[in-house]
């Protein structure tokens, strides 16, 4: 009788942020899936606790926990890393998931837009990462997973605020890797880097340019060597691989879930 495949996340601690939906409930899913402990956090609270009650009835109580939290916030950091101590025992797994996008090119992107999708996309992951590493040192070893974009590498010239903030994101975490590889932490950091994805977010895209779902489906596969728009969990898989310890030896790295786009 073949042995049980024992969970590639078994122990891990994880705080994933902006987890009320999308992506971010799909990390905090695969990586409970696997064996973790997992603390959902987002500013959507109620989508947060959503999340983590959906895990919990699949995998056991206390399998998950949430909370409300505001990742431009430094206190609400705070509060997060002590509630991470609180609900899931400690953390060694961060992932910087939260983020969001702002119209505009050059000349008509907003300065209030721009400087609100930097305090999501970069400022969270400055306070995350500042706040959440001597909590992390105490579990290690540790794996800091911050979701950048394909947009971060292949610049658009009608989105500067998402392109310049996501390719921060990229360098941020070699950085971060650097920083925790030269003081002997034990905690590695890696970025990701996603095309398109089909998630609520492709929703709201459709109904901004009056196109049906399908139709932007198709025209998004289009831009895409594979033909096709990513799902989900194509994104989370890659994270459970980056919490685990089958990447113990993978850090400062940019992993591309793109079908192909920057091969072009």
């Amino acid at each position: 009788m073949a042995e049980a495949r024992k969970p590639r996340c078994e122990g891990k601690l994880a705080l994933v942020t902006g987890a009320a939906q999308g992506l971010g409930r799909a990390h905090a899913r695969r990586l409970a899936e696997e064996g973790a402990r997992v603390l959902c956090t987002d500013v959507n609270g109620d989508g947060a606790a959503e999340t983590a009650s959906l895990i919990n009835e699949a995998l056991g109580d206390g399998t998950a926990a949430s909370i409300q939290h505001d990742v431009t916030d430094p206190a609400a950091w705070e509060a997060a890393v002590d509630a991470a101590r609180e609900h899931i025992g400690g953390l060694n797994v961060l992932v910087n998931n939260a983020g969001i996008g702002v119209a505009g090119n050059i000349e008509t992107c907003d300065f209030d837009d721009w400087k609100r999708c930097f305090a999501v996309n970069v400022d969270s992951i400055f306070h995350g990462c500042q706040k959440a590493l001597p909590l992390m040192r105490e579990h290690a070893p540790g794996s800091i997973i911050n979701i950048s974009s394909i947009a971060g590498l292949i610049a658009s010239d009608t989105m500067p605020a998402y392109n310049s903030s996501k390719a921060a994101v990229w360098m941020l975490s070699k950085s971060i890797a650097l920083h925790c590889a030269k003081n002997n932490m034990d905690i590695r950091c890696n970025s990701v880097h996603p095309t398109f994805v089909d998630t609520p977010i492709l929703d709201g895209t459709a109904k901004s340019h009056n196109l049906d779902k399908d139709v932007l489906m198709e025209k998004l596969a289009r831009q895409i060597p594979l033909r096709k728009v990513g799902e989900p969990d194509d994104i989370a898989n890659a994270v459970v691989y980056l919490a685990s310890d089958e990447s113990k030896f993978m850090t400062g790295a940019e992993l591309k879930l793109d079908g192909g786009i920057s091969a072009m």
